[in-house]
């Protein structure tokens, strides 16, 4: 089973690209190859003059490698209260066209770190509003990672075993989703 994981932050040293990095160790732990998805600012603005065939060629990879996955995890700063620019209009290449989008019944799980102490509570919420309208298949559970800079040790790490184990527990939750989901396809 794959899972690509995307962070919404495009920030070289981004709390959630190394919440990101410890989610994959979890993932591989319960036997699902993990890929990170580096291309996000490498996409143009959305355009639908633009949007034929397979779209530009970061627009063509990015559909591509969520195509071949099995469930996306997303990880999200928060900006201005939502979601950052970049990580919506990722979104928005991925769910067009809607009767053939990528994202249809794919599983996907939110999470979201911060410096504050609110833990991108209001940029998940967004994110996985914006997720459900693409016909993704939102998975349950919410981690809200605050005080993001203290939450690491110096291996990139989580140094909380409670935060630790409610990652790990949607991490779980997704693999077991996307499993089903397998076996659904494979038994049709």
């Amino acid at each position: 089973m794959r899972v690509l994981g995307i962070s919404g932050s495009l920030r070289r040293d981004s709390h959630n690209t190394a919440l990101l990095r410890h989610a994959g160790e979890l993932f591989e732990a319960e036997g699902a190859e993990f890929e990170i998805y580096d291309g996000l600012r490498e996409l143009p603005a959305y355009d639908e003059d633009d949007d034929v065939e397979n779209g530009p060629e970061a627009v063509a990879r990015l559909r591509a490698a969520v195509a071949e996955a099995d469930a996306v995890f997303f990880v999200t700063p928060e900006y201005n209260s939502s979601i950052p620019g970049a990580l919506k209009n990722a979104i928005d290449w991925l769910s067009r066209p809607r009767a053939t989008s990528v994202m249809n019944n794919k599983p996907v799980a939110v999470m979201g770190a911060s410096t504050g102490m609110f833990g991108a509570v209001w940029a998940q919420a967004e994110l996985r509003k914006v997720l459900g309208a693409t016909g993704a298949r939102v998975v349950p559970g919410e981690v809200a990672l605050g005080h993001a800079h203290t939450r690491f040790d110096d291996d990139g790490r989580l140094n909380d075993p409670n935060l630790d184990e409610q990652v790990h527990e949607v991490v779980r939750t997704l693999v077991a989703v996307a499993r089903e989901r397998v076996e659904e396809q494979l038994a049709a």
